[in-house]
């Protein structure tokens, strides 16, 4: 099965975990109800890890948890693990066989905190470390760059936000998900056509924010595994401290910029770096005037809320990243020093 091929399959992968797994989450949220849990310690990296971040921002808004991102090494390397009282643990892991992230829900059943996994393997260490696990059922991803395993990663976490907050209207808004991706790779040939642009760029900067500062940390992990591209990740915020000096005539930037309670603030940004840098805009939207001001627009389908935009936004990217690819002469099934399953101490 080739990148391309995964990337298409995202519809039906998001639609089989919805149909096999809610339940599951239903049943998880039950089971933390009266645990007197103050907040979330996730572990995870990669891709995976990104979608921690993701985690971080929709249940920290959503259920008011606050998410630690975990540093595996403490527990791993230093055999310091702090303390994870009052914690619900998590790991989150395409293989669930690196032994750093399953070494922290080690960590964390051994001090009594609940510990939840989820990941593509039923059967792996990870699994079979946690009280609980999310089955993200994404089917065998042989494709070296990871795609289907992350939406359908970000897919289960705004499934248990839903399910701890009891709130079914959300549950409603996250079953339009996979129909809203499957029109956003009906842009496939589309995105092709505008990737060739890009083919001679060697370094970049990629925005978001809220929740989608995930997908900018995504999408640059894709533009440097698959297109070898120095793609530099940001907050649209953190990033006029400091780094929009690198900025010059011509500098690529690369914006993720859906409508919602950060649009306001992305759009002045981005407009002053059109209009004083001189910068090439490449933007993913769903509104017009973000639109309006790029080089290269990329148009979000439009329908869902802020805090789903996320799953769908990636897909785009992922696009994006898959094409420039070719455009550059790169193999996109075999990137180099690459493996699937990554074994981290």
């Amino acid at each position: 099965m080739s990148l391309k091929t995964e990337i298409h399959e995202q519809p039906a992968v998001l639609s089989r975990l919805l149909e096999k797994q809610a339940q599951t989450v239903r049943a998880i949220a039950r089971s933390l109800e009266g645990r007197e849990i103050h907040g979330v310690f996730l572990a995870a990296r990669g891709t995976s890890d990104n979608a921690g971040v993701y985690a971080q921002y929709l249940w920290g808004a959503f259920n008011r948890l606050p998410v630690a991102l975990a540093a595996p090494s403490l527990f791993s390397v230093y055999k310091r693990p702090p303390k994870l009282t009052n914690t619900l643990v998590v790991g989150i892991s395409q293989s669930g066989q690196s032994p750093d992230i399953v070494g922290v829900l080690e960590e964390g059943r051994r001090q009594g905190a609940p510990t939840l996994a989820i990941g593509n393997e039923p059967d792996s260490p990870l699994a079979r470390a946690a009280d609980a696990f999310v089955d993200i059922c994404a089917g065998r991803e042989e494709a070296v760059a990871a795609t289907k395993t992350y939406t359908a990663q970000l897919m289960a976490i705004a499934m248990l936000s839903a399910a701890l907050d009891g709130d079914e209207e959300r549950w409603r808004e996250i079953a339009r998900v996979p129909a809203i991706v499957e029109q956003a790779l009906a842009l496939d040939d589309e995105v092709g056509a505008r990737a060739e642009r890009y083919r001679f760029m060697a370094h970049c900067v990629v925005l978001g924010r809220g929740y989608n500062y995930a997908t900018a940390f995504e999408w640059a992990l894709k533009l440097k595994e698959l297109a070898y591209v120095i793609a530099e990740p940001d907050s649209s915020a953190d990033f006029q401290h400091g780094p929009v000096a690198m900025l010059d005539q011509g500098f690529p930037v690369l914006a993720v910029a859906p409508g919602g309670a950060v649009f306001a603030d992305t759009l002045a940004l981005l407009s002053r770096l059109v209009e004083e840098r001189l910068v090439e805009l490449l933007i993913i939207s769903d509104r017009d005037e973000a639109l309006a001001l790029g080089h290269t627009p990329l148009r979000l389908p439009g329908g869902l809320p802020e805090w789903l935009t996320p799953i769908v936004s990636i897909v785009t990217a992922q696009l994006f990243c898959y094409h420039l690819t070719r455009a550059k002469g790169f193999d996109t099934e075999a990137p180099r020093g690459l493996r699937k399953v990554t074994l981290t101490h």
